[in-house]
């Protein structure tokens, strides 16, 4: 079966990329860069931009089921940037599966969409998106996320897949950050620490992907539907990163800073990197602090159920191997 991962370079998307190559797939990346990793592997390799169509609809020839992992993630930066590739390309990769009689579509999409800066405990994908969106990056995969439902029918079935906070080998974004910090001894807990979040392992992730491969071709039923992503095992978030810095060799976060306080130089950072231009991101966000300091955590019976979705890998345990892998490089 021929296979098309958009991404495929990234964090989720190679760790997708090697499981369909051990499972036999014919596999084809789609990304801005050259991977020669993947091709060593025997992955198909074409590059290109998700907000050019006809380089989308070219590369998309010849496949039999789509994998929509690319997006423009992060905390801050221009809407249109966001809006360019999370939700144009989204849209080029619907026409292109179109075009190309493609059957299959399963977009990765974020649990994020959801969020609204308030708690969330124990919710299912029932939960409303929110009124006024968190950041541009939660804005734009909802509207994406939309478009990949709107499109679903008998002939063309579609799957949107809701991973929160993935972690793993291979990340190189949240949790590299964290220890980044906790070496310098900029690593601050905000808040009280009560806040239960759920994480998902990398592994964990793939299987979903696989599992809702499986399914949309199977089971009709499963198809125009979201699904919640996770390990399946709400922790206390701070905890969770003392047991980190600890399989990494770090000790835990002893200083704290008040919500309150955080909220203010949040708004604060946020203002000055706009007004003087600033590139990359600020030192620290409303929408990050949201994060760090309320509890998120959803209900997955949906996925086990319609796709049956086991996480094998515990919360612990994904440490443990992240922890080794981190200290193995």
């Amino acid at each position: 079966m021929n296979a098309f991962v958009t991404g495929g370079g990234g964090f989720i998307g190679s760790a997708l990329v090697h499981e369909l190559v051990k499972r036999g797939f014919v596999v084809t990346s789609f990304s801005r860069n050259d991977y020669p990793a993947l091709r060593d592997i025997g992955v198909n390799i074409k590059t290109g931009d998700l907000s050019d169509p006809d380089s989308v609809q070219k590369a998309c020839m010849g496949m039999d089921i789509v994998f929509h992992v690319a997006a423009k993630a992060g905390i801050s930066g221009n809407y249109i940037d966001y809006y360019k590739t999370n939700v144009k390309g989204t849209g080029n990769i619907i026409h292109a599966c179109k075009m190309n009689n493609i059957k299959y579509l399963i977009y990765t999409s974020s649990a994020s969409v959801v969020f609204d800066g308030k708690k969330i405990e124990g919710s299912d994908e029932s939960l409303p998106y929110p009124v006024k969106p968190v950041s541009h990056y939660t804005a734009t995969k909802a509207l994406a996320e939309k478009l990949i439902l709107q499109v679903n029918s008998p002939d063309f079935r579609t799957i949107a897949l809701r991973p929160h906070i993935v972690y793993g080998p291979g990340d190189n974004h949240l949790f590299p950050r964290v220890l980044s910090r906790a070496k310098n001894g900029r690593l601050r807990r905000i808040g009280n620490g009560k806040n239960i979040i759920d994480v998902s392992y990398i592994d964990n992730v793939v299987s979903a992907h696989i599992n809702a491969a499986e399914a949309i071709i199977k089971n009709s039923e499963a198809s125009g539907k979201t699904y919640f992503i996770t390990n399946g095992e709400p922790v206390l978030l701070w905890d969770f990163l003392n047991t980190m810095l600890d399989f990494s060799g770090h000790g835990p976060i002893r200083k704290s800073v008040p919500s309150w306080l955080a909220f203010a130089i949040s708004a604060l950072s946020e203002t000055t990197h706009k007004i003087f231009f600033r590139s990359g991101e600020p030192f620290l966000t409303r929408f990050l602090v949201s994060e760090l300091t309320r509890s998120h955590w959803f209900n997955i019976s949906k996925a086990r159920r319609s796709l049956n979705y086991n996480p094998e890998i515990s919360n612990i345990e994904g440490l443990k191997k992240m922890a080794e892998h981190i200290n193995s490089t």
